[in-house]
């Protein structure tokens, strides 16, 4: 992509199906190989939506195995669009990295076929949550919820919640780009009450053998 000082234009109405662009970045050149590269150089003003939403969609299949490394582009691109970065950035092992036709495939069949849904509802609306500091707000979000998807078999939720909040960015429709980050907020939120719950029970079980049967911490031992 050709690097442009030129802001994205936060309050222009969706241009065409971002389904058919989907279908159509895997359709080109058939079978040949491509790079992540290859796919952000033939995306248009609408590349962070886009890009996000084409990662996100296999991490959307239950312990995906890869969802982790997947989730490191999706984490970088949503801090660029909390930081207001008009054009998507990703470093050079990223753009260099092979995408197999099938995979692209795979994931332009599924956008055809399961979220054709997204487009009859979402249009533009609210759209001081899906631009400026709205956007930005929901950029972040999507960087903390990515960094879930890199937990062990935590994948499918957050990809959802990233999938519907792309959605609302690339429609400009601020319903489905607040419900992604509700959802990924409850996601992140439910995570930290079970892993803060583990720690304190882990540690209150400790004190409690140490101070009333330290005979099974000989069994440890």
């Amino acid at each position: 992509m050709t690097p442009s000082d030129t802001p994205r234009n936060l309050e222009a109405a969706p241009q065409g199906s971002f389904i058919d662009a989907i279908i159509e970045i895997a359709r080109v050149d058939g079978d040949a190989p491509k790079t992540l590269g290859d796919v952000v150089d033939a995306l248009d003003d609408r590349a962070f939506g886009l890009l996000i939403l084409i990662l996100a969609i296999p991490c959307l299949v239950p312990g995906l195995p890869g969802a982790q490394l997947i989730a490191v582009p999706i984490c970088l691109l949503g801090l660029q669009i909390a930081a207001g970065r008009h054009e998507p950035w990703l470093p050079g092992w990223a753009m260099r990295a092979k995408l197999k036709p099938e995979w692209l495939s795979a994931v332009a069949d599924f956008a055809g076929k399961r979220l054709r849904w997204t487009e009859r509802l979402s249009r533009p609306r609210w759209r001081w949550v899906a631009h400026g500091a709205g956007e930005r707000i929901i950029g972040l979000i999507i960087a903390l919820a990515s960094v879930t998807i890199m937990l062990p078999i935590t994948n499918t939720i957050p990809s959802l919640a990233i999938t519907v909040a792309a959605v609302g960015l690339l429609q400009r429709d601020g319903i489905f780009a607040g419900a992604g980050a509700l959802l990924a907020l409850g996601w992140i939120t439910a995570l930290c009450v079970l892993i803060f719950g583990l720690i304190t029970g882990a540690g209150f079980a400790a004190t409690f053998v140490g101070e009333h049967a330290p005979w099974l911490g000989e069994w440890f031992k």
